[in-house]
């Protein structure tokens, strides 16, 4: 029987465009053809894991229980006897708090005891992609923005299933019970509490259509509410990807070339194997080309010290070796002429404009390094067509590693598990299209058990592993020309990009590199400020691998903006608040509202600084809301010194103004980092040279200024919070410095004296 269209209609946008380009192509697709067309798909596997579809042998039942998943109380509440409630998050909770936010939500609607809430995270089920993606992904700030009627909807499913099992006990209208605090309230003060009616109330039909409660009325939604995990996580039990211990596991260490995509020419390990504890020494694929050397072992620390006793010879002389200074040197020539076009604006008058801004600016490469380095766990059991694999690790796209694990040790993707587990941060780097360290840990597994050795395998990467050989923030440079007339209004303005493509080779490509631009590349570029821009984009390929980091293109786009839209306040001799104020006119409310909020507690303008201080300003919108910072920078010793930050905040209703505060507060001290000398991967014969925190800087508690966090108030649906904070930060910095100086900084990181 063929898919019918109101079955189609209803399918998330990713497999939607499946199956429509299947029928395009002239794919009569029925039923059973759609749901191979599901399963065969890296990126389906996302949508639809075939671990789900298997439960059900009846295609009919499949595609019912299969068309919204995401809408089943049954997969993400757990009501016990004693009225705990346990929620499913459908995100990796590393550090964000969604695995407060995401149950604040649906306890709102379910009136549920906050004090008898407590939160676990999902896998690769069908139940936990994101409703609005139709993917599994932690990642764009979309936690709470594209599951917040989600939770609520399953909250409010779950209070009326409650209340009909209520009613029906009682033998009364529901319309005319009420809840409050986890107890439905009855005729005459009758009570039962959601524990003594949980497993009658599972197994009554779910609702469709539900009422959801009034803002006004929230009793848990938009209160500043302590973490679920904070009592865990500061007495130091929360446990984590990297704590995690199997009976007979054993931990694996990797060399990785020095250059990537190098051949291994010769391996001797006589002294890896010399090392006590050390079990196996392994040569497994890479997903870079050619192999890799893996130290098998009952531990950690022997699997290191055998690793760092290996003698390899390695070959490099078929792949490209990046170098910094060669790289800068080829960016710059590129930026001197247009590339593959954005906007198409009319830069003619640029030679007749009464002042012109001319700038260049330099991006370094990032590493990510969150606080718990990469690892995955993987047991294997069985073999051939009865094999099943388990996975354990901190992942932000568990349908990823699902399709990833399948491929490396050649089973069904029904046939893998994965336990989402705490990850110690991420910052994008546990999103990896290519689920690189993922494929690694499998590819380990897989050669044990070639070689005998029958035992779950930990896979750990070092500091130094991540930071020589991981992914990183794209390298960048800018230039930019600028005309103002003689009223310094801008005329024209003529702006090149240079840096490599995020999604050029991965399955993002087909939607997020248009017409040669990749739109990660330009994001925050022109908005909010009508300018008459052309905007062109180079994408050099080059042997260095690069990822989204954290707030991905507002990193470099935000600091070019705001401190350009600066310096032609500057030059037009307008104070930089009201030059923006008047650009943001009446079509941008909320930049306006959260410039305004942070102008205000900040005292801007009203107080007099210390001496050798000066305010700084930036505003920037990514992932759907408005940041703005008002900045207090002083020069020490020839360096520069952020004293003070206040932040106003627009991301309409903050669910939890507690977790939108740390949000902020962290993003802009990683937004700091960006600044501070010695932040930067470099390259130099195709190596990167730093290592680890020795040389390579984060920002440390000791660069922490006082950050103060104001949020706009509203009603409205919210929107991201997790990376915001970070985009305008730098620029802030930047323009106060440009205030003492004269000078704005082109370059990041800043110079040291």
């Amino acid at each position: 029987m063929p898919i019918p269209n109101h079955v189609l209609a209803d399918l998330p946008k990713g497999l939607r465009t499946l199956a429509a380009d299947a029928m395009d192509a002239g794919t009569k697709l029925e039923r059973r053809e759609f749901l191979k067309l599901a399963t065969a798909s890296g990126f389906a596997l996302g949508i639809f894991p075939a671990v789900a579809l298997a439960q059900v042998k009846n295609d009919e039942q499949v595609l019912a229980s299969a068309l919204k998943p995401t809408q089943q109380p049954a997969a993400f509440v757990r009501i016990d006897r004693d009225g705990a409630v346990t929620v499913t998050i459908n995100r990796l909770e590393f550090g964000q708090g969604v695995q407060t936010g995401l149950p604040m939500v649906l306890a709102e609607e379910l009136d549920a005891d906050w004090s008898k809430v407590h939160s676990v995270h999902g896998n690769a089920d069908p139940a936990y992609v994101d409703p609005v993606m139709g993917m599994h992904l932690t990642g764009g700030s979309t936690a709470i923005k594209n599951s917040y009627v989600q939770y609520r909807e399953l909250g409010a499913r779950t209070r009326a299933m409650l209340l009909a099992t209520a009613a029906k006990r009682w033998g009364v209208d529901p319309q005319s019970l009420r809840t409050q605090a986890g107890q439905v309230i009855g005729p005459r003060g009758k009570k039962l509490g959601f524990g003594e009616l949980a497993d009658e109330a599972m197994k009554m039909p779910v609702p469709q259509q539900v009422k959801l409660k009034d803002v006004k009325d929230f009793r848990i939604i938009g209160h500043a509410t302590g973490r679920l995990d904070a009592r865990a996580k500061s007495s130091g039990r929360q446990s984590y990807g990297i704590d995690m211990h199997l009976p007979g596991m054993l931990s694996a260490v990797v060399a990785h070339p020095p250059v990537y995509g190098s051949k291994i020419q010769a391996v001797d390990d006589a002294a890896a194997k010399a090392v006590k504890g050390v079990r196996a020494v392994l040569r497994v694929p890479s997903v870079w080309g050619g192999e890799l050397v893996a130290v098998l072992a009952d531990g950690y620390w022997p699997a290191k010290q055998g690793r760092d006793a290996l003698k390899i010879q390695w070959d490099s002389s078929a792949v490209g070796k990046v170098d910094s200074a060669r790289q800068l040197a080829q960016y710059r020539e590129l930026a001197g002429k247009p590339g593959a076009l954005k906007f198409d604006a009319d830069v003619s008058a640029l030679s007749a404009a009464a002042h012109k801004i001319s700038a260049e600016y330099v991006f370094p490469y990032l590493a990510h390094t969150p606080m718990e380095p990469l690892n995955c766990t993987v047991r294997v059991t069985g073999a051939g067509k009865d094999a099943k694999v388990e996975l354990w690790l901190g992942t932000q796209a568990p349908g990823w590693e699902v399709a990833t694990a399948a491929r490396v040790l050649g089973v069904a993707p029904e046939s893998v598990r994965v336990n989402v587990q705490m990850a110690g941060g991420g910052f994008g780097r546990r999103a990896n299209p290519r689920s690189d360290y993922v494929a690694e840990a499998c590819e380990i597994a897989k050669a044990a058990r070639a070689s005998g050795i029958d035992a779950p395998v930990r896979m750990i990467w070092s500091r130094e592993d991540d930071v020589k050989g991981g992914y990183y923030r794209p390298m960048h440079v800018h230039r930019a020309e600028i005309g103002l007339d003689e009223k310094g209004k801008v005329i024209a303005w003529d702006h090149v990009i240079v840096g490599q493509s995020l999604a050029k080779g991965t399955a993002f490509e087909g939607f997020m590199l248009k017409d040669g631009v990749d739109t990660t590349t330009v994001e925050g570029m022109k908005e909010p400020y009508d300018l008459p821009m052309r905007l062109s984009v180079h994408h050099p390929e080059l042997n260095a691998p690069v990822l989204w980091w954290r707030s991905v293109g507002s990193t470099h786009t935000a600091y070019v903006m705001e401190t350009l839209i600066d310096e032609i306040a500057r030059a037009v001799k307008q104070d930089p608040v009201a030059y923006r104020l008047q650009q943001f006119g009446s079509q941008h409310p909320r930049h306006k509202a959260a410039l305004q909020l942070a102008v205000e507690k900040s005292g801007y303008g009203k107080r007099q600084l210390a001496a050798g201080r000066a305010w700084g300003v930036a505003v920037h919108q990514s992932f759907d809301s408005v940041v703005a910072y008002v900045v207090e920078a002083s020069m020490k010793d020839g360096a520069p010194k952020l004293h003070a930050v206040t932040a106003g905040v627009h991301c309409n209703l903050a669910v939890n103004p507690r977790s939108v505060e740390a949000q902020v507060q962290g993003g802009a001290l990683m937004g700091l980092g960006m600044c501070l000398p010695g932040a930067a991967i470099t390259f130099k014969d195709g190596q990167v040279e730093q290592g680890n925190f020795n040389d390579y800087t984060v920002a440390r508690l000791t660069d922490m200024p006082a950050i103060a966090v104001h949020i706009v108030p509203s009603a409205d649906a919210p929107t991201g919070m997790g990376e915001p904070g970070v985009p305008p930060l730098a620029p802030a910095f930047a323009n106060a410095i440009a205030k003492l100086t004269g000078h704005t900084p082109r370059e990041l990181p800043f110079r040291a004296a």
